[in-house]
């Protein structure tokens, strides 16, 4: 599934750029837009232009809310709805 940047991360002020990404991300997974395998954290970072870091936090957080888990050495992947 490939996932586009909309220019949504705002780095004037609100919330920590990680969160702002974590918001984007969990919106596409829970519409549906975003399933499977996610994209690489690099191809992630160069969308929204943040730090691969930042990408590293936003997938953690999804990760611990159970909308994510990662296979090592295989991938991140979204988790079905009632998985």
């Amino acid at each position: 599934m490939i996932i586009y940047g909309h220019g949504m991360i705002d780095r004037d002020g609100g919330p920590p750029p990680w969160m702002q990404l974590a918001a984007v991300l969990r919106e596409q997974i829970r519409s549906g837009q975003l399933a499977g395998k996610l994209p690489s954290e690099k191809y992630i970072g160069q969308q929204y232009s943040v730090a691969i870091g930042t990408v590293r936090k936003a997938i953690a957080a999804l990760r611990e809310e159970g909308l994510v888990r990662t296979e090592h050495g295989w991938g991140t992947y979204t988790v079905p709805p009632g998985e």
